[in-house]
């Protein structure tokens, strides 16, 4: 059965840093797409961070640019994102994602609904 675990979520300080990693488990996580997503209560799930297969491609969202790193261990068989200078606002649920197949396009980077496999999500909360 195919499944994503992340880890490394925390508390941490405004302008701290953390590293989120996800472990796929039962697929080779290189042959999918893959992306990390994260949502706070009340609002819509946003795309932080895209990875093509093969980790080709990668696409930020505006608001992370910059700060964010995503990254693949291919020998772990796991994603990473690397967040530095972190604000308050990046407090959320963060979630990983995998796809294959023709919804592997820039242009659904962040479409949640695209996503056929989802982490449980691992909380990350940014203090002042």
């Amino acid at each position: 059965q195919v499944q994503l675990v992340e880890s490394g979520g925390g508390s941490v300080q405004a302008g701290g840093s953390l590293n989120v990693s996800c472990s796929a488990s039962a697929f080779v996580l290189n042959w999918y797409c893959m992306a990390w997503f994260r949502q706070v209560p009340g609002k819509e799930r946003e795309g932080v961070a895209y990875n093509s297969v093969g980790g080709g491609t990668t696409v930020y969202a505006d608001s992370v640019e910059g700060r964010f790193t995503l990254s693949r261990d291919n020998s772990k068989n796991t994603l990473n994102l690397q967040m530095n200078s972190l604000l308050l606002e990046d407090t959320a649920m963060y979630y990983c994602a995998a796809k294959f197949g023709r919804d592997c396009s820039r242009d659904a980077a962040f479409i949640s609904r695209t996503y056929a496999h989802w982490g449980q999500g691992t909380q990350v909360t940014v203090s002042s």
